[in-house]
């Protein structure tokens, strides 16, 4: 198992970090975000994200301009998303988590484009490195998102499965094996029309710590390439319920002005299912980073079945 530890480097960085839980997770004080970050405290802060997997921020006052400017110490900033086509027009790297939105796009109730746990966009070839996403509007009780550490993940699993996943691809599309959106919803239709599908490995090796990552999840992962759909359900089922144990998770309680980063290579989230039921607003913006292409542990990339790279300027 990934335990946290707190090297002096951090200690001595110009924030402070606390730990959130035993495998993920930190809070981090003493930052204001809508301000220029030094160079050395950028660089403070990457290390931290990659050591912590998702970094969360109290109390933040951020325009779209902040927020956008924040997101550029973690790399190129990407356009909102693929399927976006309500992101501000003088700031279309903005993606609106809007639950009512959501209800008007999908034909269903929802908070998020999946109700179970998914790392952003692995459809794509080049999911995005880092995600950043701040509450605008968050609800009285309820609204929580968790995280889970897919290092983690992959280290809790037998060495004898851990040899097997190793060497095998998946196949990653929108929605994964049980879409949430109706596929006559307007969703549902871009999906359709504009495709994107992925076949990632099942391991994949983060390109700065070096760590083996089980990155599959049921948001977007539909199968095992080479196995029968039976085959790969069950292996599938497997491995989702490993990336779901809650000893690597975190959870995260959503007020005005939160903020939160997140390792998209080395996480997967959960949105939350238990405000569908309610009358209240949600709103939370988000901005993602270009990520590279996955390589597993033999070597071999992440290869697009359809669809391009998502790239940032």
């Amino acid at each position: 198992m990934t335990i946290i530890d707190t090297p002096d480097d951090v200690r001595t960085a110009p924030f402070d970090v606390h730990p959130a839980a035993g495998n993920i997770g930190a809070y981090i004080d003493g930052l204001d975000l809508a301000a220029p970050l030094e160079d050395a405290t950028a660089q403070a802060l990457v290390d931290t994200l990659h050591r912590n997997k998702v970094l969360f921020f109290r109390d933040q006052q951020l325009g779209h301009a902040e927020h956008i400017a924040f997101s550029r110490i973690f790399g190129r900033v990407t356009a909102s998303h693929p399927y976006d086509d309500d992101a501000p027009t003088e700031f279309p790297e903005i993606l609106k988590v809007d639950n009512r939105d959501y209800e008007r796009k999908f034909g269903v109730k929802a908070a998020s484009y999946t109700n179970e746990w998914h790392t952003d966009v692995t459809a794509l070839v080049n999911p995005p490195a880092v995600t950043i996403l701040r509450a605008d509007t968050a609800p009285d009780r309820g609204g929580d998102t968790s995280w889970t550490n897919l290092a983690a993940a992959y280290a809790g699993l037998p060495k004898s499965l851990q040899d097997l996943v190793d060497g095998l691809r998946a196949e990653h599309r929108f929605g994964g094996r049980h879409p949430i959106f109706a596929a006559d919803s307007s969703y549902g239709q871009k999906v359709q029309k504009t495709p994107l599908i992925t076949e990632h490995p099942v391991v994949r090796v983060h390109p700065v710590t070096g760590e083996k990552l089980l990155f599959v999840q049921p948001g977007f992962t539909s199968r095992i390439a080479g196995y029968s759909r039976k085959q790969s359900d069950a292996l599938l089922d497997l491995l989702f319920e490993e990336v779901a144990n809650p000893a690597y998770t975190v959870r995260f309680r959503w007020r005005n002005g939160s903020v939160a980063v997140w390792d998209n290579r080395a996480t997967a989230h959960l949105a939350p299912g238990d405000i569908n039921h309610l009358d209240i607003h949600r709103t939370l913006y988000r901005t993602t980073v270009e990520g590279d292409i996955p390589v597993g542990p033999d070597g071999s990339p992440s290869v697009s079945i359809s669809g391009d790279q998502f790239v940032g300027s």
